[in-house]
Formats: structure tokens, C-alpha cells, sequence
């Protein structure tokens, strides 16, 4: 008998929960056979929760005036257009600021600035998606560290230096690129401590003409960022850590950082 291939796409599906019921019988077998396509559906099933975790409190919030006549079914020219405007609406929500509403909560409970503001945010969303990743945490690894800051360095275009936090527990286990938010490339350097907590240092180049910015901080739920702006670089450090741990850290990283300019 021929045993049909299972794809990744099916993979997807079964941690998404929209994989038909006739297919789950061949994907259990599937993944009892193979272990470790079980543990990355696990891994996305996890990042999944993580996701609706942050931002599905923002699909409780009220919605603006404008989006909900939007979302009408006379603005729509039919009441079968309804849901699909109703959900375009909440995605406006999500990218306009919704998703970071808990971000303008500055660590003084003062509103932070639209610059360190998508910072943080966009860090944090990087953080959740792909810190419980099992296979692929990262691009390229701490074992070629050198080409990893060349590269980074390269497509940034300034010199990355990743600080070493080693004397603080956590050891660098590779980095990525990431698109930005309109001013280029980021950078997400990725840390691990031996019980396997993760934390992210995420950089990206700022516009010049930016000022620098005091640490600022903040928190939804367990994840804790700590964020900041220094010359042409902004610097993001998100973990499921308390302030005051995730705080110590973000000291070691800046001082590290001063030293190397």
C-alpha cells in the first residue's frame, strides 16, 4: 500500500485547527511516526496561543466609529460582504495601533512616541512568533557568530556588535533578519538560558534625526520589553522575565553596547 506524503501545508492546518476531519487520521499516524514533525506542530501550536495571548484582548476593544459604519452592511453594498468588512476592520485596528495600545503605556505610565512605540511593538510580535520555533529558532547560529554579525552588519549597514550575557546566564543561539517597518532591514540576535527561557535583542537602524531615548518599558501579560534609542539604532530586549530581571539584563546590554561605540 502507498502511503501518501503529508505536507507542511497539512502541518499548518492541524496546528491552525482548520484541517478536514478526513485528513486527521492520516496526520496522527503521521506524527506518531515521526517525532519531530509533532514537536513543530506543537511549537506553532504554541505560538499560536502566544499571538492571541497579546492582541486578542485588542478584538474586545470598542470600535471607532468610522470602522464600524465602514463595516455596515449598506457601506458594504450587501449583507454578505459584512464579516470580511467586519474582519478588515480589525486587522486596521491591529496594524493602526490596536495591537500596540498596551505599548503606549510607557514604563511612568506616560504615552510613548510613535518611534519607539512600532520599535517595541514590532520587536515583541517578532519575540512571540518565533522564540518557541523548535527546529528553527534562528537564520544562521552562534556556531558561525562572525559570519551571522557580518551579514547583519552588512544589511543594516552599521557595524552589530551582540553583546555576550554569558556572566548573566543566557548564552546567544543565532539571529536573523527581519523586514522593518519602512526604514530598512532589523536584526534579532536570540538568547537562551540553560532551562531553555529565551530572550531577543532586536535592532533596527533608525531615521536620522531621531533623538535618543531613556529606557522606557513595558508589559502585557509575561512578556516584558525594555526599549530604547541611541544615535542611529533603535534596540528592543523582549522575555517572559520580571521587570527587575529583564531590567539587570537591559543594563549589561546598553553598557556593552557604549563600550563598543
Amino acid at each position: 500500500m502507498t502511503t501518501q506524503a503529508i505536507s507542511e501545508a497539512q502541518l499548518h492546518a492541524l496546528a491552525d485547527g482548520v484541517l478536514p476531519e478526513e485528513q486527521r487520521a492520516a496526520i496522527d499516524a503521521h506524527l506518531r511516526a515521526h517525532p519531530e514533525d509533532a514537536a513543530r506542530v506543537d511549537a506553532w501550536r504554541e505560538q499560536n496561543r502566544q499571538l492571541r495571548a497579546l492582541f486578542d484582548p485588542v478584538l474586545d476593544e470598542t470600535v471607532p466609529p468610522a470602522l464600524r459604519q465602514a463595516a455596515s452592511p449598506a457601506a458594504a453594498n450587501g449583507a454578505w460582504r459584512r464579516p470580511a468588512m467586519q474582519a478588515a476592520a480589525a486587522i486596521v485596528l491591529l496594524i493602526a495601533g490596536g495591537a500596540g495600545g498596551w505599548l503606549l503605556r510607557g514604563g511612568d505610565g506616560t504615552s510613548a512616541s510613535a518611534s519607539p512605540l512600532t520599535l517595541a511593538r514590532s520587536a515583541a510580535i517578532a519575540h512571540a512568533v518565533y522564540t518557541p520555533e523548535v527546529r528553527h529558532p534562528v537564520e544562521v547560529g552562534a556556531a558561525q557568530e562572525a559570519h551571522l554579525v557580518q551579514w547583519l552588519s552588512k544589511r543594516l549597514g552599521t557595524q552589530l556588535r551582540p553583546p555576550a550575557l554569558s556572566p548573566l546566564g543566557y548564552q546567544l543561539i543565532g539571529g536573523r533578519l527581519l523586514p522593518g517597518d519602512g526604514d530598512g532591514p532589523v536584526a534579532q540576535f536570540m538568547y537562551e538560558d540553560g532551562g531553555g527561557k529565551r530572550l531577543t535583542l532586536y535592532v533596527a537602524k533608525e531615521r536620522t534625526g531621531r533623538q535618543e531615548t531613556a529606557f522606557r518599558y513595558t508589559q502585557e501579560k509575561d512578556l516584558s520589553v525594555f526599549y530604547w534609542i541611541d544615535g542611529q539604532l533603535g534596540y528592543a530586549l523582549s522575555a517572559s522575565l520580571p521587570k527587575r530581571e529583564l531590567g539587570k539584563i537591559a543594563d549589561a546590554v546598553y553598557a556593552q553596547l557604549e563600550q563598543a561605540r
